[in-house]
């Protein structure tokens, strides 16, 4: 429980560092907002994203007489659901909308923001844990809540921040840094490798009560260190002396609701199939991979087809990879049809040429198309191939 004068301090002191707050770089996503009505607008991706200034420059462009509350100041350290209508006497009355960060810190949360919703209050939130905003939003809030998701910087976005041209020299730039804002702006390789262990530490370990936060931690070096390659629950319970394979998925479950990592299906028509396969595994910034781990960094295969990934997460969820006899990197379907496949190779040659088509043109035949796509370096061609089109893009061109 929080004093009414702590809450009063806290908000008065955040308003003022809003205002305080240096115009930054808008992001793809605010140009594509549009407020949608009197739906609660939920903000999710990994910590350090850029979640609270996306939330401020939404703030200023369309509610400029909006309340703003953080509840990761630690000046309310303690705050629960029954300081809530304290904060809502400190929140000014005429307020028209409201916006809330990181508000999955508080347990029922939900709650007020339900109750703040049915007085027709228009409201924002922000959270870096998708299982516990959805979980929520899924009982109290179900119809009421549209969501966005946000990722550190795209190619595109890095340009922008950096101010240079699409090239392979930039994109090559890209692979290496990713795009948190912070570590962009600092250079300093040990703000990855700190948000690394926050999220593992913090908000996974801490939260479920991990007590064997060594194997938790390894693991998660094991799997960063293993960007675009396959794991099972099985394979990590036995590497790892887990006492069963429900702990490794329960981890999995976790890093992957912090964001840190993804982990994508094999293609299967049936559900049962793509949840038993082995998964590969993605994490969600290429400079994230870099400074936690050394063997990603002297692969720059994975570190391109990673980036693919990314690309494409941002777009969709509907993505798989495939494999039959032989194996393609992505499968983008859509209402349970297959709209691109796509391959990723640092450099077509003679001595690939063969394994790196034979897998695109399986998937291609599998789903019936006629045209498929490698993603390269820095290639132009199209290949006629078996009656068939594959084109090769330079990654630079290819990646937003």
């Amino acid at each position: 429980m929080v004093l009414k004068t702590g809450i009063e301090k806290a908000f008065a002191s955040q308003q003022a560092l809003l205002k305080a707050e240096k115009p930054s770089m808008e992001r793809t996503s605010l140009k594509e907002f549009q407020p949608n009505g009197n739906h609660i607008e939920v903000i999710t991706g990994i910590r350090r994203c850029g979640k609270s200034t996306l939330m401020n420059q939404i703030k200023k462009l369309h509610y400029p007489r909006s309340a703003f509350f953080n509840f990761e100041d630690s000046r309310i350290f303690g705050f629960e659901v029954h300081d809530f209508p304290k904060l809502d006497e400190v929140m000014p009355p005429s307020a028209e909308a409201y916006f809330f960060d990181e508000i999955q810190n508080v347990e029922t949360w939900e709650v007020f923001i339900r109750q703040l919703h049915d007085r027709g209050a228009k409201i924002f939130i922000t959270g870096s844990n998708a299982s516990l905003l959805s979980r929520e939003l899924g009982t109290r809030l179900t119809g009421r809540n549209i969501r966005h998701e946000i990722f550190p910087f795209s190619y595109a976005e890095f340009l922008l921040y950096k101010k240079k041209e699409r090239s392979a020299d930039s994109f090559w730039q890209y692979l290496q840094t990713g795009g948190f804002p912070e570590f962009l702006a600092s250079g300093r390789t040990e703000m990855l490798q700190n948000l690394m262990k926050d999220i593992v530490l913090r908000d996974i370990a801490v939260r479920h009560g991990v007590r064997n936060t060594k194997a938790l931690m390894d693991i998660t070096f094991f799997l960063l260190s293993n960007t675009g390659k396959e794991c099972t629950y099985n394979s990590l319970k036995n590497n790892f002396g887990l006492g069963s394979a429900n702990t490794a998925s329960d981890y999995l479950n976790w890093l992957e609701d912090s964001y840190l990592l993804f982990f994508l299906q094999r293609f299967s028509w049936s559900a049962k199939n793509s949840a038993v396969n082995p998964r590969k595994v993605y994490c969600v910034d290429n400079g994230m991979a870099h400074a936690n781990t050394f063997s990603f960094s002297e692969d720059k295969g994975r570190m391109l087809e990673n980036a693919v990934f990314l690309h494409l997460r941002r777009q969709t969820s509907e993505l798989y990879y495939f494999r039959e006899n032989k194996e393609c990197d992505f499968v983008v379907m859509e209402n349970r049809q297959c709209k691109q496949v796509i391959q990723c190779c640092w450099e077509l040659n003679g001595d690939n040429k063969m394994r790196e088509t034979a897998g695109l043109l399986e998937a291609m035949d599998y789903f019936n198309l006629n045209e498929g796509t490698i993603v390269t370096m820095n290639q132009s061609d199209t290949l006629r191939l078996e009656g068939k089109t594959i084109h090769l893009v330079p990654a630079h061109a290819y990646v937003s």
